[in-house]
């Protein structure tokens, strides 16, 4: 396989770099799964920007740097903010279906989120990345010059230890090739060669117990830039949802925060005793149920723990029927199928992980720190997100900097690839007993969501650090002696994803934003990004000279 251009993941990020380079690139997207089954499809708030002549990038801007805690690079923050009405020009000259509004200046409605000044977030009711995705799909499957492969996991990249690259200032640096990618169907494993890759995994959720991600949400893309000796940066900020449907049967189902947008209440529920019933956000801020996520999740952890709840309410009874709707079809039908009416009753959340708001170390146009590789979206780390990431910027974020991406890419000259190595298999066997994958993965997801959760300690920290350290043996062991599945690789990644979690959490020494620490509970006057630099990751065992 040859490709000008090779795309791994099939998110809004991906999807904005295809379609801004194939009328004069050859460009392949993988996909480990279907290609909507990514988190962009999930996304149900909508898309944060300025449409609007009473709202302002000043104020977007104001907002999302206070929501960041400081941590925001302001030059590419304004960069996105910026160029945020163009990017939804884009999106509806595509066909995006967003919620109309005759009264609106633009036409189309615009919600509120929390931590917004002003109503700017544009929606297709409350299924915006479904409604984004499944436009943009029919635009790459009907394009010629992209080629897609469904049910492809990408290994490993391919990187050159020197390459004369006449893109690049130092023309001995290392540069990245390709990549490896297994047909999970057939178990082959393929060798790509590109002049490009595009990193647009999404983040990983699926490193926690309890997550509003779907299950690709494994940090693919992270952990394989850090394996290639690229910087990853301020990965203790996790953002958790507030509000993740509470019952047995709803794996992962996320009640959007245009519900608190439009009116609903945060209660204690029935096994409160007398205090049922009683809205408890206003006691932990001033701006209530529109608090950023991290204000709101931490509220709700605390008065679980301290009543021993399972569960709070969210009340949005008030709103009629008719209204709710129209607003929340998905959430109301959602909900009526598991017993739920939401026009009659409070629906019972609990936080969730959400959102990796680090990730791999980019400029504004995607560049990372391997010459031939760029990341976009949640797999990034722009600066834009800071120390919480401010409801719905995150699909502005990959429309954005998909753009620049492909702009950055289509200035570029061609270089000559050498033949890259095919993966080798003659060292290895099939496996003699993947139960211990799948104990592997649980184990994980356990200790990180009570070890690395909302709330942390210092001890819990290094307990994680010590189990991750064991997991990492076990799992380079199996992965240097067994032929690979579509299962280890997302634990080896996950394993990796959960250190770079741990490690940056362990430097912080304080709270700010979405990372709280009981042990360092003050806010330093100076805000310093986490960075950790490729000299830092552990030497592995001989897991990683397969290729």
């Amino acid at each position: 396989m040859n490709y000008d251009v090779a795309i791994i993941g099939s998110g809004l990020a991906g999807f904005s770099v295809a379609l801004n380079l194939a009328e004069n690139h050859k460009v392949a997207i993988f996909s480990k799964r279907a290609l909507l089954d990514g988190s962009s499809s999930w996304a149900q708030g909508g898309i944060a920007a300025v449409l609007d002549s009473h709202d302002s990038v000043e104020q977007h801007l104001s907002d999302t740097l206070i929501a960041g805690g400081g941590l925001c690079d302001e030059a590419a923050t304004r960069y996105i903010l910026e160029n945020g009405r163009s990017a939804i020009d884009w999106l509806i000259d595509q066909g995006v279906p967003f919620t109309p509004d005759a009264e609106a200046e633009l036409g189309y409605h615009l919600t509120r989120e929390g931590g917004h000044s002003q109503r700017r977030i544009i929606h297709a009711a409350d299924a915006t990345g479904q409604a984004v995705q499944m436009t943009l799909e029919q635009r790459v499957r009907n394009h010629p010059n992209i080629s897609l492969f469904e049910q492809h996991y990408a290994i490993d990249l391919i990187t050159s230890d020197k390459f004369a690259d006449p893109n690049s200032p130092n023309s001995s640096s290392p540069r990245c090739l390709g990549l490896y990618v297994q047909d999970v169907e057939t178990g082959k494993v393929h060798t790509v060669a590109a002049q490009h890759t595009v990193l647009a995994t999404g983040g990983a959720g699926k490193v926690y117990l309890y997550t509003t991600n779907p299950d690709t949400a494994t940090g693919d893309g992270i952990a394989m830039a850090w394996r290639a000796g690229c910087r990853i940066a301020n990965m203790e900020f996790i953002q958790f949802h507030p509000t993740c449907l509470y019952h047995p049967y709803a794996k992962s189902f996320l009640i959007s925060e245009a519900v608190r947008g439009e009116g609903g209440l945060l209660k204690l529920p029935a096994e409160a005793g007398a205090s049922a019933g009683k809205r408890f956000m206003p006691a932990h801020d001033e701006r209530a149920e529109l608090a950023p996520r991290d204000v709101v999740a931490r509220a709700i952890d605390f008065e679980m723990k301290k009543r021993g709840l399972d569960h709070v309410d969210l009340d949005i009874t008030h709103q009629p029927p008719e209204f709710l709707k129209e607003h929340f079809p998905t959430i109301y039908a959602r909900c009526l199928e598991l017993g739920i009416d939401i026009s009659k009753q409070p629906i019972p959340v609990v936080p969730a992980a959400h959102y990796t708001c680090g990730g791999i170390v980019t400029d504004m146009t995607g560049r990372t720190d391997l010459p031939g590789l760029y990341a976009v979206g949640e797999t990034s780390y722009t600066g834009l997100h800071g120390a919480n990431r401010l409801a719905s910027n995150s699909l502005l974020e990959c429309v954005v900097i998909g753009k620049a991406v492909a702009e950055q890419i289509a200035a570029q000259e061609s270089v000559e690839l050498p033949e890259l190595p095919t993966w080798d298999e003659s060292r290895v066997t099939n496996a003699d007993e993947e139960v211990v994958i799948a104990h592997n993965w649980d184990e994980l997801r356990r200790f990180m969501w009570n070890y690395v959760g909302i709330v942390r300690t210092t001890k819990r920290l290094e307990r994680a650090q010590h189990r991750i350290r064991l997991l990492k043996e076990e799992i380079d062991e199996y992965y240097a002696n067994f032929r690979i599945t579509n299962h280890l690789l997302e634990l080896r990644n996950l394993v990796d994803v959960a250190s770079l979690i741990v490690n940056s959490a362990l430097s912080r020494r304080e709270s700010r934003g979405l990372h709280f620490s009981r042990d360092f509970p003050d806010t330093l006057p100076k805000a310093i990004p986490t960075v950790l630099p490729p000299q830092l990751r552990e030497k592995r065992s001989n897991a990683d000279r397969r290729h």
